[in-house]
């Protein structure tokens, strides 16, 4: 029972990760180097992210300034950047590329309160699919002669104290994303 526990325990957690994964990609008005992990050049016949030909920084808290290794690739990666859905047009002065961040409008911020809303809830749905799927397995392993009934009552209840902590810490991740969002 207990590795059943510690199996949903990891899964929960990787739900959690892919979430706060989500939510740092969202662009949210201030310049985030975690916008360009979906991009990539091709260099040299392989799909290559952005943070690995460049130095990604931020210089301010509305600009992100690309600076490449090698700067044949400069024009590649500006490239990349403007067919990308990031929707922020690069400034290449021949050297380095400056992506600025135009401040968002409020019924924008709204839109991407809404966003950020849904992949939570989705995301406590995955979680709740976890507790089923562990309390149909310890239900099995009742039916198997594993677990007594005491057994299987105290690891649905531990099943369902695991799930309430990671819901918690969906709604804690994401109301402070939300209000990351409508405070700029």
């Amino acid at each position: 029972m207990q590795t059943q526990l510690k199996k949903a325990g990891e899964t929960m957690d990787r739900r959690l990760e892919h979430m706060r994964k989500e939510f740092s990609e969202i662009r949210a008005g201030r310049a985030n180097p975690a916008v360009l992990d979906k991009v990539k050049i091709d260099y040299y016949g392989a799909p290559t992210p952005v943070n690995q030909l460049a130095a990604v920084s931020v210089t301010e808290a509305r600009t992100l300034t690309i600076q490449p290794w090698d700067a044949s690739v400069l024009r590649q990666i500006e490239k990349a950047i403007q067919t990308s859905d990031i929707g922020i047009n690069p400034q290449n002065d021949g050297k380095v590329i400056r992506l600025i961040f135009p401040p968002l409008t409020e019924d924008r911020r709204k839109e991407i309160v809404k966003d950020v809303q849904k992949i939570a809830e989705e995301t406590k749905v995955q979680i709740r699919n976890v507790r089923r799927e562990l309390i149909d397995k310890l239900k099995a392993m009742k039916k198997d002669g594993e677990l007594t009934e005491d057994d299987l009552k105290q690891g649905e209840k531990k099943a369902q104290d695991l799930t309430d902590k990671y819901v918690k810490e969906v709604e804690s991740v994401s109301a402070v994303k939300q209000k990351e969002i409508l405070e700029m």
